[in-house]
């Protein structure tokens, strides 16, 4: 693969990917908080994936889980004061990020990976124009002039779909409705054909429609330049329309990871079970008035229960789920499950009856 198929060539040691290997491999990440002097939390704990060109990857879970998190310890935006990549690592094209310096983490954020926040309204700055914040973003990474940045803008101002984008250029973020500055941010994280775009939340604050259009477009994109995505989401259909992979989180930790079609059609952890069932399907009975809720919420960080972390909230929980937190372990080729009674539970078939 040629090094210039995304735009400028890679920052610093980064290589160019075989066809197998991993653009992002991220091994036993864990990230702290650092609350006060004598307490400290571990927001992620223990997480791994990996995401491939052309691959989109979600992760999903509860407010809480840590999926945020975990993207800004890949992206290096973890607040410095309290927040830091305490163990495992990052690896980017075979380069651990973890290690680089804030000035080499620069080069990359925006270059090689970007990244759409999850409120457009507060992500992107009121007192600069939309092309002027799409313009310095490749005028940093690629060197070009003012007049070709403009131009890189206005193009990337019209890939997204925005009507006008010779007009749209100049406009403010508070002259765009939710869906412009969506489609702004997703201008913006693209403008420097990364290999890998990081999307948390695009879609939450739009309606049905809306949200839609930005999911249709993502995969165009996509398509298109061929990066990965990695889809930061708690809306399972969404999962179910863009992904070709699940990372489920839990406090902190990865209880279910597979492929898309294994997860939904066959889900073998109690929580992810729940979270299938608290979604409405089509086909289901029509005497079934409620949809199944989790109870409970998922546990502060800092009171986080003995053995699995889920078993308060879980139905099939037993005295074994009390003691000893439960490992990944293979269900199947690529299918990985954090519980300890797996194997006796049939959560795919109590789901379809």
């Amino acid at each position: 693969m040629d090094d210039t198929a995304h735009g400028a060539p890679l920052t610093g040691d980064l290589a160019v990917p075989s066809e197998t290997a991993p653009l992002l491999q991220v091994e036993n990440l864990q990230t702290t908080f650092e609350l006060s002097k004598k307490l400290s939390v571990c927001a992620v704990d223990g997480v791994s994936f990996e995401v491939h060109a052309g691959e989109t990857l979600a992760i999903v879970g509860e407010s809480g889980s840590g999926k945020s998190v975990t993207s800004l310890s890949i992206m290096g935006l973890l607040p410095k004061d309290v927040g830091r990549v305490s163990g495992g690592s990052i690896t980017l094209q075979g380069r651990d990020i973890t290690r680089l310096s804030d000035t080499e983490m620069r080069d990359i954020r925006g270059k090689d990976i970007g990244m759409i926040f999850q409120e457009p309204m507060t992500s992107l700055n009121p007192v600069h124009t939309v092309g002027q914040q799409i313009a310095e973003m490749v005028i940093r990474h690629q060197n070009l002039s003012n007049a070709k940045a403009r131009a890189r803008a206005i193009e990337m101002l019209d890939l997204v779909g925005i009507p006008e984008p010779t007009a749209r250029v100049d406009t403010y973020p508070h002259e765009m409705s939710g869906g412009m500055r969506q489609r702004a941010m997703i201008a913006m994280a693209l403008a420097c054909k990364p290999r890998i775009l990081i999307a948390d939340e695009p879609t939450t604050a739009l309606d049905v429609t809306i949200q839609a259009q930005m999911l249709e477009l993502m995969q165009e994109l996509q398509d298109k330049l061929g990066m990965a995505i990695i889809f930061i989401t708690h809306d399972l259909g969404v999962v179910a329309e863009v992904a070709d992979r699940v990372v489920v989180m839990y406090a902190a930790q990865v209880v279910e990871t597979g492929p898309v079609e294994d997860i939904f059609a066959n889900p073998r952890m109690p929580y992810t079970a729940g979270l299938m069932n608290s979604i409405p399907r089509l086909g289901s009975s029509i005497n079934k008035t409620r949809l199944e809720a989790i109870p409970g919420t998922v546990p502060a960080l800092t009171s986080l229960p003995a053995g699995c972390r889920f078993h308060p909230r879980c139905s099939f929980a037993t005295d074994v789920c009390k003691v000893g937190n439960p490992v990944l372990e293979e269900a199947s080729p690529g299918h990985m499950i954090r519980c300890t009674r797996w194997r006796e539970l049939t959560l795919g078939e109590r789901r379809a009856s």
